[in-house]
């Protein structure tokens, strides 16, 4: 069987006649077990959803990509796989709150690859039942105490999301990603609530072209309705103090806005090199202890303090790319949460190119067709990859340097000929 053109197709060899009565009976068995497990609902989305997974990319006449050559249809080679000196690894942290212990784990899951690091945190509001869970997830899963990459926050942090207390676990499981390994090369933060939509081998193939250097991170110095609304009210974030989960609160009178240094806004969500990574945490320039102590008292302090970090520091404002590496659907104006992702956002999913999606809810089905189609990923197991021996389970580890590529990396390569291989990135840096 080959692909070809969107589509497979049989070999020249003719199929034997005394086959074909099996062979129809399996696929009626097939479609059978798929309609019993799927709703019509789901089916529905799954021609549309392949032509855009299985599409060729459209490159204009003349036009080159410049870090990635995909191979023309109909007849697409693999681009070599690159040595293992230049896969790099990734730091994760994935965090929750109450009730998100299953959903945090699926997301794991779904993220997992040997050469990486994840750090797992459930904040204060979540029972110490449900943070013993977690540990005892990981504790009992053979794989991830053979491969000893997978991390529990013990301590639990009290984290409000519209305050400050979300950098500072943030700053948290940065400091014990690089206490546990300097190995790394990027920090990527997620919560239970996001889902890959590449497998790992798919990222790792398409990130070991790229300059280590680069900082991917959606900003603006164009506050807009922000400046009104979040730079100049002075808060207080309860998470510091107190044990159980609260709201914000005011104080007066509003401030005004700094002139020591330029200040940015944008997503939350953001991928970060370790270089970046351990100039806030060392800080061996004052700039990031400085604007740790501003940010304290600044609403929905996650969208603004890394960004002015790094925008404010020459030695990196020179590496940012602007753009989270996200789907995110929003209200005009923002809201304080982004829409929910269903079937109905599929398509527009895939077509972003972006590895990550958000926010979905606890085991949606769409989340069951993308672990199918994009993922390849059976339920309670991890994302298959080159690295896996002891299939089909993925229970041991061959060579974590051997990556499988798939569609995701041919449409991860067109988002970063976008952003990154036309250099046009650097018009729109820290502006």
């Amino acid at each position: 069987m080959y692909y070809v053109n969107g589509g497979f197709t049989l070999s020249a060899l003719q199929v034997k006649k005394r086959w074909v009565l099996p062979i129809f009976v399996s696929s009626l068995l097939c479609a059978f077990l798929l309609l019993s497990t799927l709703n019509m609902g789901l089916l529905a989305y799954l021609s549309t959803f392949n032509g855009v997974l299985f599409s060729s990319p459209s490159i204009s006449r003349g036009a080159t990509p410049l870090l990635f050559k995909l191979a023309p249809s109909p007849s697409p080679a693999p681009l070599p796989p690159p040595p293992a000196s230049k896969i790099p690894r990734i730091a994760y942290l994935i965090s929750g709150s109450k009730g998100d212990v299953d959903q945090l784990w699926r997301t794991l899951y779904a993220l997992y690859h040997p050469r990486n690091y994840y750090v797992l945190h459930l904040d204060l509001e979540s029972p110490a039942a449900e943070r013993q869970k977690l540990a005892a997830l990981v504790g009992n899963q053979s794989l991830f105490t053979m491969v000893g990459n997978v991390y529990v926050i013990s301590k639990a942090n009290m984290v409000t999301y519209r305050g400050s207390t979300m950098v500072a676990n943030t700053l948290h499981a940065c400091a014990i990603l690089l206490k546990k390994s300097k190995e790394w090369d990027w920090f990527i933060n997620l919560s239970s609530s996001d889902y890959p939509l590449v497998t790992q081998d798919d990222l790792l193939f398409t990130f070991s072209k790229l300059p280590k250097n680069l900082n991917f991170m959606e900003h603006t110095s164009e506050l807009g309705w922000k400046e009104k609304q979040r730079a100049k009210p002075v808060i207080i974030d309860p998470g510091f103090y107190k044990k159980t989960k609260s709201d914000i609160f005011w104080m007066m009178p509003e401030r005004e806005l700094p002139d020591a240094f330029q200040l940015f806004t944008g997503s939350a969500w953001m991928v970060l090199t370790r270089e970046f990574v351990e100039f806030c945490i060392w800080g061996w320039d004052n700039l990031p202890r400085t604007l740790l102590m501003y940010y304290a008292n600044f609403l929905s302090a996650p969208e603004g303090y890394f960004q002015t970090v790094i925008c404010n520091t020459q030695e990196f404002n020179a590496t940012v790319v602007n753009h989270d590496l996200h789907y995110i659907t929003w209200d005009n104006p923002p809201k304080q949460h982004p829409h929910i992702l269903t079937l109905g956002d599929i398509t527009n999913m895939i077509s972003s190119n972006s590895p990550f999606a958000r926010k979905f809810k606890k085991n949606d089905p769409v989340l069951s067709i993308i672990d199918m189609l994009l993922l390849r990923r059976s339920k309670d197991t991890v994302t298959p990859g080159g690295w896996c021996s002891g299939m089909p389970m993925c229970s041991n580890v061959g060579d974590d340097g051997r990556l499988n590529q798939g569609p995701g990396s041919e449409r991860l390569a067109r988002l970063m000929d976008k952003l990154v291989g036309s250099g046009a990135y650097k018009m729109d840096q820290c502006r």
